[in-house]
């Protein structure tokens, strides 16, 4: 089954992401006006098939050295079609994003998926650091 991906704002199904990222292991419960703010500063992707999206995410990026790929997300329905390898592929990809140093993401269960686009687990971990908001450390505190 074949399906499209287009960086078109005015294509994005706001009402449908923020269902998909609010039922997310990784923002559960996220405020849809959140979820807004988060595409308006981010550079978004969608995946469609027969005008229906189907798939999600977003490249958080300077578009010079570093870029964080965040939220991908794709349909029950539509999984293990290679949907989100192929977006991530897309910011990988980019013209936008050529000659980037480094492109972060974070997963809790497609390593093998992203490993095929050149991921791999962190070269140096002790030197990355994080601050945590109180709603965040809760939230990774309850997950399993």
């Amino acid at each position: 089954m074949t399906f499209a991906l287009s960086d078109d704002r005015d294509r994005l199904d706001i009402a449908r992401i923020h269902g998909w990222l609010a039922s997310s292991y990784w923002s559960p419960g996220i405020e849809r006006e959140r979820v807004e703010r988060a595409i308006a500063g981010s550079h978004p992707i969608g995946a469609y098939r027969d005008g229906v999206q189907i798939g999600f995410a977003r490249a958080i990026t300077d578009r010079a050295t570093f870029a964080w790929i965040a939220d991908v997300f794709v349909d029950d329905r539509a999984r293990g079609q290679g949907i989100g390898r192929a977006m991530v592929g897309w910011f990988v990809d980019h013209p936008d994003l050529a000659g980037i140093r480094r492109i972060g993401l974070v997963t809790a269960d497609a390593h093998g998926v992203y490993a095929k686009l050149g991921f791999h687990p962190l070269s140096r971990p002790d030197r990355y650091m994080e601050r945590l908001s109180a709603e965040a450390t809760a939230m990774l505190e309850a997950m399993p």
